[in-house]
């Protein structure tokens, strides 16, 4: 990942120091565990617990004459703890500390993203909340539709976030398994009780049936997680960023005292953040891609998929990570202009209140829906035509006219009526209450 949208969590995590000691983690665990079955002398273990460190610069060398991270960290290990350095990697192939290694560090990654998703589902559910009650007009197709609030607009978006949130907390449990199953999958060199034992030590669980690796869905449903949340924070940007057009201007994403918007034209305040976020989401799903195509290697395994991973981890989890605190920081920064809000509502002269006034006709004044269709379409687009207010055109109808009082045709023109479940709406999240 390029320095400009990494993230320092991220970063620590994704360090070749922080591999090499999740490796040596999962080596010294081994070593634990062979002492308990006897099979490694104490004094030895005391050594090897002791004594064990790596050196980066020195595993690189090693790597460069050898073309094997894994046997050169290993050697430059041994070398450190001295004579019981040969108990070291013992019985295990590479996949062995790979995967069980890669398990923790994909968890600790995890765990950042999730914590850094709950900061932001706060600041969604505080904007929800305090513009529950905010009226404004719902589309679809971009086209006017029918009133809504604002707050409901973002409580939809709150209620995806915790569904990504859940979606990550099982990615998390599933991505929680490693394997010391040797180079087939068979326990040629150890067994399956030693393999639990040592994944137990590590907090993990063993792989029911591996072969050389890990199977690799386990780490897609990483990356579809990741991916997921992705596209709900694409959704959320794409939105303010429609919200922010000039024709619109219902909200503004933060704009600092001394931001220029436009090399060109000192007038601009472009939704560039929001924007941000919305390609950063279609990089994400490309790594979801590759994370798919690592599923199917070659019988027990094949090497197709360890390039892919060294790019494509670290930097769907900087992404996904750096999208979340870039939200947050939109979300709350964001200017919510109500009175904007107001005057698109009432852009249209009532034709939001349509459907309203179609099912009235039906249900209270016995029309047929086909005649109360053509009634409401008919008037409604000479309204589009510009020939008067909605309600006005619908009074004037004879069809109508004689049908109704006029104080009877103003109450469906309320929008009151449309709010009135707002709260209940609200009230399904009671751990918000």
């Amino acid at each position: 990942m390029i320095g400009r949208y990494e993230t320092e969590e991220m970063r620590g995590i994704w360090s070749l120091e922080n591999q090499y000691r999740s490796w040596m983690e999962v080596e010294l665990a081994v070593c634990k565990a062979w002492c308990d079955l006897g099979v490694i002398p104490k004094d030895a273990l005391k050594e090897i617990e002791t004594k064990s460190d790596f050196d980066v610069d020195r595993i690189a060398a090693i790597e460069a004459e050898v073309h094997h991270d894994v046997i050169a960290f290993v050697t430059d290990m041994a070398s450190q703890v001295g004579p019981s350095g040969r108990y070291i990697h013992l019985g295990l192939t590479s996949s062995d500390v790979l995967d069980t290694a890669s398990a923790l560090r994909l968890r600790q990654a995890l765990d950042v993203v999730l914590k850094q998703l709950d900061s932001l589902c706060d600041a969604v559910w505080k904007l929800a909340d305090g513009h529950r009650h905010t009226p404004c007009v719902g589309r679809s197709h971009g086209i006017h539709a029918e009133p809504t609030t604002f707050g409901l607009k973002v409580l939809n978006w709150y209620s995806e976030l915790t569904r990504d949130r859940e979606r990550l907390l099982s990615a998390r449990d599933n991505i929680g398994y490693g394997k010391l199953s040797g180079a087939v999958g068979t326990f040629a060199h150890s067994s399956p009780e030693f393999e639990e034992k040592v994944c137990a030590s590590l907090d993990l669980k063993a792989d029911p049936v591996s072969t050389q690796v890990v199977q690799r869905d386990r780490h897609a449903q990483v990356s579809y997680a990741l991916s997921s949340l992705g596209c709900a924070m694409e959704r959320i940007s794409t939105e303010i960023r429609h919200l922010q057009r000039t024709e619109v201007l219902e909200v503004l994403e933060p704009f600092g005292s001394k931001q220029k918007g436009s090399s060109a034209m000192p007038h601009k305040k472009n939704p560039i953040l929001c924007e941000r976020i919305t390609g950063m989401s279609r990089l994400l799903r490309s790594y979801h891609l590759a994370a798919l195509e690592n599923v199917a290697l070659w019988h027990e395994r094949d090497i197709s998929h360890s390039s892919v991973e060294r790019i494509a981890w670290p930097d769907s989890f900087h992404l996904v990570h750096y999208m979340e605190k870039l939200l947050q920081r939109v979300v709350v920064g964001l200017t919510v202009k109500a009175d904007n809000m107001r005057r698109n509502l009432d852009l249209t002269k009532g034709l939001v209140f349509s459907q309203r006034v179609l099912l009235q006709l039906v249900e209270r004044f016995g029309l047929s829906r086909e005649d109360a269709y053509s009634v409401v379409q008919s008037n409604a687009m000479r309204c589009w035509d510009g020939e008067g207010a909605f309600i006005d055109l619908l009074w004037e109808d004879e069809r109508i006219n004689g049908a109704l009082e006029r104080e009877e045709l103003e109450e469906l023109f309320s929008e009151e009526y449309y709010f009135r479940h707002v709260d209940s709406v609200f009230d399904r999240f009671p751990n918000r209450g």
